[in-house]
């Protein structure tokens, strides 16, 4: 399957916001766009058109996850992934090179591949580039990634250089064994800049069809992190996609956009609405506590989505206190459509011109409503160890 990116916004550089289009053989995507992740062929708690109706126009899956359970052979045999989940908008799929480095006491990385132990049930796998990508082709995604060695973001430079280069070793294995459909590259480094330039421009020259930005958000901290996103997209092509992969807060989307991303994907937004933590203009809130027990309007008046749009605070409070199943349904939307309109809000701002002015007056609102929180933390923790 192939795809195609066209600009749809004037450039003024290769780190400034855009907007564009991703065409794929089951749909367009409109971008900057968040993609909610259903990890296992399920955005958790919610049915597909659940999931359509907040406005998604493109879905993640894992490939280590649907390769050991329950295998890419039988969903291939049932029709392929978009069939096998009712899903029949674009998807995109990791490859499993960081849940192979999150198993760290149960892998072990050589240039043939991984060896690893299955979470599930112990079993050894070999797990190779052409194996990923043909666990993907098995699936029947859109976009593929590609089998990448993913180091903890603080790795000092010379293991952060070894696995940089082991992913382009990688990537060129899993390119000729796409046959021609479309598969990302990864730019690994770590948080060392000059590193992250040399892997950024070699894989330039390799003319991928788009481009992920990995081993970020996995230890380091936010300022490296914008720091190393800008490093890698001032050396991309412009007219190629790019993909920030495993982040998903409010703030670093906007972050992101403003430094010429187009991709987002993060488990962030249901996870957090299963606990009961909702995103809004002014931080995330916790609607269990005490305050939105009488709150008789929606969580955010601003929101069109159906938790917003049908029930108060004050019964999605309720919920969440009896432990009921509908509220972790209600938050998981509510989280997953606010990203997806607040990527809405940003191509709306970049296309009038006025992205700059969003941004700062977005992220100025954020983060005065997160320090207010932790104040507010601050407070209750010391007034209970008085």
């Amino acid at each position: 399957m192939s795809i195609a990116f066209r600009l749809t916004s004037a450039q003024a550089g290769p780190v400034a916001p855009r907007t564009g289009v991703l065409s794929t053989p089951h749909g367009e995507v409109r971008t900057p766009v968040f993609m909610p992740v259903g990890t296992l062929a399920n955005v958790k708690t919610l049915l597909p058109e659940e999931v359509a109706a907040t406005g998604a126009e493109i879905l993640l899956v894992n490939a280590y996850h649907l390769y050991l359970r329950p295998g890419h052979e039988l969903i291939a045999q049932l029709g392929g992934v978009h069939r096998f989940m009712d899903w029949h908008a674009p998807i995109l799929s990791d490859s499993g090179g960081f849940q192979v480095f999150s198993l760290s006491n149960l892998r072990k990385v050589t240039e043939d591949g991984v060896r690893f132990r299955s979470h599930i049930d112990g079993s050894e796998h070999h797990y190779t580039p052409e194996l990923a990508i043909a666990v993907q082709q098995a699936l029947g995604v859109d976009v593929a990634m590609p089998l990448d060695h993913v180091v903890e973001g603080t790795a000092p430079e010379r293991k952060a250089r070894e696995a940089a280069e082991r992913t382009l070793r990688w990537y060129e294995r899993c390119r000729a064994a796409a046959g021609g459909r479309a598969v990302f590259a990864i730019v690994q480094g770590g948080v060392h800049a000059e590193l992250r330039r040399w892997h950024a421009r070699a894989l330039a020259e390799l003319d991928a069809p788009g481009y992920s930005i990995g081993g970020l958000s996995v230890g380091e901290s936010k300022p490296e992190m914008w720091a190393m996103t800008e490093v890698v997209t001032a050396e991309l092509p412009i007219a190629k996609p790019r993909y920030l992969m495993g982040v998903g807060s409010p703030e670093d989307l906007v972050n992101g956009v403003a430094r010429g991303v187009d991709m987002f994907d993060c488990v962030l937004p249901t996870r957090l609405g299963r606990n009961g933590s909702l995103f809004t203009d002014h931080g995330r809130v916790n609607i269990r506590n005490a305050r939105f027990r009488e709150l008789a309007t929606a969580i955010d008046p601003a929101c069109d989505c159906l938790a917003c749009a049908r029930f108060s605070g004050a019964y999605l409070h309720h919920l969440f206190r009896n432990d009921e199943l509908l509220g972790y349904r209600l938050a998981t939307i509510h989280n997953v459509r606010y990203l997806v309109r607040l990527a809405e809000r940003m191509r709306e701002a970049i296309a009038a011109g006025t992205f700059a002015d969003f941004a700062a007056e977005y992220l100025a609102g954020y983060r005065a409503t997160d320090e207010r929180v932790r104040q507010e933390q601050k407070a209750r923790y010391v007034a209970r160890t008085r």
